[in-house]
């Protein structure tokens, strides 16, 4: 029974990442064509008017992310998170999240929910997990993420957060995106971070500290076909990218009632969230392009050593590196 409900935890999210939010449109449209179309339009009008929630600190709920059924999630995997050095709660903090992996688990499991302990492993510090804006323009879906203090990774929300909410706020920006998702494999490290520059440059003009954070494991839970650089169906994929604002991978994991058949459900790997020593920014309104290459140096140097300290310790041998591209 411990098993199952661990199963249909995880299983729920999938289903909501990826069928919730059009779901909710599609009910929203049918209600309208029925006798309940008042409900549906109450709910518009109320959509309307708390559009711009989501870019001003959203409506996170405690009582949401204390959920016993995310204790169920974090033990499918199982995720852990590590503590490496404390944060004070009298700066703001950006957290360079790695890798993507397929549905960024840990990353959600540690700063969109309270399951693996963060508020008491990093007292005063609140995490926002920034995740696509498109998903808080979707009915319902969006409320949900907000509860779990899950913000859009767009310029007006982040700047809210680390200009207008005061001190402690921590904002987790997944960094490789859409395009790293696209390299994860079982096996493979590998981080799409060389030209994510706009994340420094945002810690510089508002004197956020740079925090380093690798998930070992994130890559493990669902296998991917690779398509190499300059086929078709990779240029289809980087096509649909941009269009859509994530990357239509190809994977799959275990089934739902046999291990060994393909389904969504991922595979039970364990996933290891580090979060690093930070890295102390000072405030420069207009930041040059030297000084963002600087700081930028640094977190790839800080995140290489948090890679190689921890790397044995977690199923990799000593002679396997970081791959920075």
């Amino acid at each position: 029974m411990e098993k199952h409900l661990q199963v249909i935890s995880v299983l729920q999210w999938v289903v909501t990442f990826l069928a919730m939010g059009a779901a909710c449109t599609v009910l929203l449209i049918y209600i309208f064509c029925t006798d309940c179309w008042l409900i549906a339009a109450m709910y518009t009008a109320w959509l309307i008017v708390d559009w711009n929630t989501p870019k001003q600190g959203g409506r996170r709920s405690s009582w949401v992310r204390n959920w016993t059924v995310w204790k169920y999630f974090r033990d499918y995997f199982p995720v852990k998170l590590i503590k490496t050095h404390d944060l004070l709660p009298s700066r703001n903090y950006i957290f360079g999240y790695h890798p993507h992996g397929i549905f960024c688990f840990g990353a959600f499991c540690n700063f969109g929910t309270e399951a693996t302990g963060f508020s008491k492993k990093f007292p005063g510090i609140k995490p926002s997990l920034a995740t696509l804006a498109g998903n808080f323009r979707l009915p319902v879906l969006r409320d949900y993420l907000m509860s779990g203090g899950i913000c859009p990774v767009n310029r007006n929300s982040i700047d809210y957060l680390l200009s207008c909410n005061g001190t402690g706020n921590a904002v987790v920006i997944v960094v490789g995106g859409a395009a790293e998702s696209l390299h994860c494999t079982p096996g493979m490290n590998c981080v799409t971070l060389r030209n994510r520059k706009g994340f420094v440059r945002l810690a510089l003009q508002k004197g956020s500290d740079l925090v380093p954070v690798y998930s070992f494991g994130e890559n493990d839970v669902y296998k991917q076909v690779i398509f190499e650089e300059g086929t078709y169906w990779r240029a289809i994929q980087k096509k649909l990218q941009k269009i859509l604002g994530f990357a239509p991978c190809l994977f799959h994991g275990s089934g739902l009632f046999f291990n060994n058949s393909w389904g969504i459900v991922p595979f039970c790997k364990p996933i290891t969230t580090i979060v690093g020593e930070p890295i102390t920014v000072p405030k420069i309104e207009d930041p040059t392009e030297e000084m963002v290459d600087l700081y930028h140096d640094m977190y790839i140097r800080s995140l290489q050593s948090l890679f190689d300290r921890f790397k044995t310790r977690y199923g990799l041998k000593e002679s396997d590196i970081l791959h920075v591209q």
